[in-house]
């Protein structure tokens, strides 16, 4: 798992489609949605902290997108 779309394919395996219109968003709502299928140990820690970990990257790359 690499990108975001790697997190957005974990998430469809789910039954979870994620579109707000607005990157930022639904990479929040993303890192919600991750969030309950860990915690409903449907995920491993390990394939959680990737995604988490890629979120967190996007999340800050569409800030300082919106920042310029």
């Amino acid at each position: 798992m690499d990108s975001l779309y790697d997190v957005q394919q974990l998430l469809k395996r789910f039954g979870i489609f994620v579109y707000v219109g607005k990157r930022i968003y639904d990479i929040e709502l993303m890192n919600i949605e991750l969030k309950k299928i860990f915690e409903a140990h449907l995920i491993d820690q390990e394939t959680y902290l990737k995604a988490r970990n890629i979120l967190t990257r996007e999340h800050r790359i569409e800030e300082s997108r919106e920042d310029q």
